[in-house]
C-alpha cells in the first residue's frame, strides 16, 4: 500500500522540491527506486516513518535512508510516549542546524551551551518541541525491550495472517504484503475486503461482539482542505479504493492467544454469511 515509483516521475514538475513518503504499516517503500528517482531529479527525500520506528529496507532503518526521517511515539505506535517523536537529519549540517533550532524555541541555546556563542538570542521561528523527562522515561523503558516489543507484535501478526489465509484462498478478503527486500515491525495488521458496504458489514459486528476494528485513513485529497486546494473525488482512485476497503485488526502485545482465536472465529462466523 505504499508509493508507486513510476507514479512519483509522472507527478514530478518544475515546483518540485522534494518527495515527501510514507511507509505505511511499518513496511518499507522501495527506497533504491525512489532514492535513484530524487538523484536524477536533484529532489530531497523525507521519510514519514511514524509507523516503522524499529523497521528496515534491507539493513538499513526506515527513516535513516532520506534526508529527513520522522518517527512518533504517539500512543497509537509500536513504542509510545503518549506524545512525542523524532527528527532524523542524514548527513546534511545546515538542516540538523535549523532543526537544533526550531526545537529550541527558535533560538540558538544549543550552541550557547556547547561554548559554541557567548549569548543566545532568536534567530528563526520555532516553538517549544522538548519531550518532559517523565515521558522519556517512559518510552527509554520500551526501548530497552524494543526487539521482545516487536517480536510479541510479530506473533500475532503471523497468527492473525496463518488463520485467515483460507478466506483469502477463497477470495473473500485480501492479506497484507510484506516484500522480501524488508523487515517489518508489525505496526499494523489490516485486511482488504471486496467493497465498503463488505468492510462496513464486518466492522459493525465485531463491534457489537466488544472487538474493536476499525478503518484507517479517509484520503487526504477528499477532506475538506484537500478540496479548497482543488482537489477532487476520484483524482486518486487506487486511494480511494483502499481507504474505502480496509479493516485493522486489534494488535498489541498483550493481546491474548484467547482473544485472537475469539477475532478470527467472529470473521470467519460473519464471512461465511456473505
Amino acid at each position: 500500500l505504499n508509493i508507486d515509483p513510476i507514479d512519483i516521475e509522472k507527478k514530478i514538475g518544475k515546483k518540485t522540491k522534494a518527495i515527501f513518503l510514507v511507509h505505511y504499516a511499518g513496511v518499507s517503500c522501495d527506497m533504491d527506486k525512489i532514492m535513484d528517482i530524487a538523484k536524477v531529479h536533484n529532489l530531497k527525500v523525507v521519510e514519514d516513518a511514524a509507523q516503522g520506528v524499529n523497521a528496515k529496507y534491507k539493513d538499513k532503518y526506515l527513516g535513516t535512508i532520506g534526508d529527513i526521517g520522522t518517527y512518533s511515539f504517539h500512543e497509537t505506535k509500536n513504542y509510545v510516549s503518549g506524545e512525542g517523536g523524532a527528527i532524523l537529519i542524514n548527513y546534511d549540517e545546515d538542516l540538523a542546524k535549523r532543526a537544533e533550532i526550531i526545537i529550541e524555541r527558535g533560538t540558538n541555546r544549543s550552541q550557547f551551551f556547547r561554548g559554541e556563542i557567548d549569548k543566545y538570542t532568536w534567530v528563526d521561528s520555532g516553538s517549544s518541541h522538548l519531550m518532559s523527562d517523565m515521558l522519556a522515561a517512559i518510552l527509554y523503558a520500551q526501548f530497552e525491550k524494543l526487539d521482545e516489543i516487536q517480536e510479541k507484535r510479530k506473533a500475532i501478526y503471523e497468527k492473525y495472517y496463518n488463520s485467515l489465509k483460507e478466506l483469502e484462498n477463497n477470495g473473500k478478503l485480501i492479506l497484507p504484503t510484506i516484500p522480501n527486500y524488508c523487515s517489518s515491525n508489525y505496526h499494523i495488521f489490516y485486511i482488504l475486503l471486496p467493497s465498503e458496504e463488505h468492510r462496513d458489514s464486518l466492522m459493525n459486528y465485531l463491534k457489537m461482539n466488544k472487538i474493536g476494528a476499525v478503518f484507517h485513513y479517509i484520503p487526504l485529497h477528499t477532506s475538506p482542505i484537500g478540496r479548497m486546494l482543488g482537489y477532487q473525488l476520484g483524482d486518486l482512485p487506487i486511494t480511494e479504493s483502499i481507504s474505502s476497503r480496509l479493516l485493522r485488526l486489534p494488535i498489541f502485545p498483550e493481546l491474548s492467544n484467547d482473544n485472537i482465536d475469539c477475532i478470527i472465529e467472529k470473521i470467519y462466523i460473519w464471512i461465511s454469511k456473505w
